[in-house]
């Protein structure tokens, strides 16, 4: 074959599938009223709070990553009456994690890989995704979800009432891009390192204006011109198996976050580092944390928790019917019973401090 022969052009691209638009799914699957009301009521209560009009946490919780809608269903409708009853003090917010960074290989998340078998139907995925999003709004429960592919908040982000920006992508300049045109709060994550240079820098810049190539809802490529988002924050979680969550560490992000002129509003991270990848010891993260508050602490605003209906985690069985109901297959998580009793003690330990502890800013 001669030079001139040679293929140059998608050389490793096996093939490319035409997907969904983002108007034909929202079509497909409109937003109800009653959905629409409970994601920008959670938009706003997140605001308020990191605004400090609003003096109660707000608490990411959920699985690690949702794969069995059944058990999404129930772990949602146990966690809509724990939220009424802590209401007064804590703002629960339902993690719907769709999408899952790999450090190399594995499974990327329902939306990717939604049968688990590597066939990576995503329409499927998008569909099964938005449909989960909207019955949860429907239920009055907000969500929460990892803004991984910066395609992605075009079909689903609508129905999101809090971002979160991973450790492996806090540092990307697309990711800081998105981030600042996203309709709700986002919390960007300290580096893998444990260093928080890279989440500043992600304060800085998410709440300036953008321009970058994305897609409309159309699905036609665009140049996306942003306005900034203000309600940037960071998260600690920990890194190179070392915590960050206590009182010196949280010391140090305020002073980071003085620096850089950002708001001091500081969520922390009960899993990854901070618990050492051990999901019993989230609650004793959030017990320090409730401690640190009644102590005087006046930066943190928020929380989030890896839980589920099961203690623990399991790989993902080739015969899926082999499947523990309610137990991750990522990260591993505290058992709903445990979820309870973590919540409940938090909320007796902090709600006579909260009225008095943030002004507006």
């Amino acid at each position: 074959m001669s030079l001139e022969d040679t293929p140059i052009d998608d050389v490793n691209i096996r093939s490319i599938d035409v997907l969904v638009t983002p108007a034909e799914l929202r079509k497909a699957l409109p937003m109800s009223l009653g959905a629409h009301r409970t994601v920008a009521e959670g938009r706003q209560v997140i605001r308020n709070i990191l605004d400090g009009k609003d003096h109660r946490l707000f608490v990411v919780i959920g699985p690690c990553s949702i794969h069995d809608l059944k058990a999404a269903q129930e772990y949602a409708q146990r966690l809509k009456a724990l939220a009424e009853e802590v209401s007064d003090s804590i703002y629960l917010v339902m993690r719907v994690y769709f999408e899952k960074p790999r450090t190399t290989v594995g499974w990327k998340g329902l939306i990717n890989d939604p049968r688990m078998d590597d066939s990576f139907r995503i329409e499927e995925g998008l569909h099964i995704g938005r449909q989960l999003l909207i019955e949860l709004n429907e239920m009055g429960l907000p969500c929460a979800t990892e803004a991984l592919d910066p395609m992605s908040p075009q079909y689903l982000h609508d129905l999101i009432a809090w971002s979160a920006i991973g450790a492996r992508t806090t540092e990307s300049q697309t990711h800081r891009e998105m981030s600042s045109g996203l309709s709700s709060p986002v919390g960007f994550k300290n580096g893998t390192d444990g260093g928080l240079t890279v989440a500043t820098n992600a304060l800085l810049s998410v709440r300036n204006a953008h321009s970058f190539l994305g897609i409309n809802n159309d699905g036609k490529v665009a140049v996306i011109n942003t306005t900034g988002n203000a309600y940037g924050h960071v998260v600690l979680r920990g890194g190179d198996g070392k915590p960050n969550y206590d009182s010196v560490s949280v010391a140090l992000a305020e002073r980071a976050l003085e620096k850089a002129k950002a708001p001091m509003n500081i969520m922390i991270d009960a899993s990854h580092a901070n618990s050492n990848k051990d999901p019993a010891l989230q609650p004793l993260v959030m017990d320090n944390v409730a401690n640190q508050i009644v102590e005087g602490n006046t930066s943190i605003i928020g929380m989030m928790v890896e839980s589920h209906l099961k203690f623990g985690r399991q790989d993902i069985p080739k015969d899926l019917s082999q499947l523990v109901y309610g137990q991750s297959v990522t990260d591993g998580c505290i058992d709903w019973e445990t979820t309870e009793k973590a919540v409940r003690s938090m909320r007796e330990k902090i709600k006579a401090v909260l009225p008095g502890r943030r002004q507006p800013s």
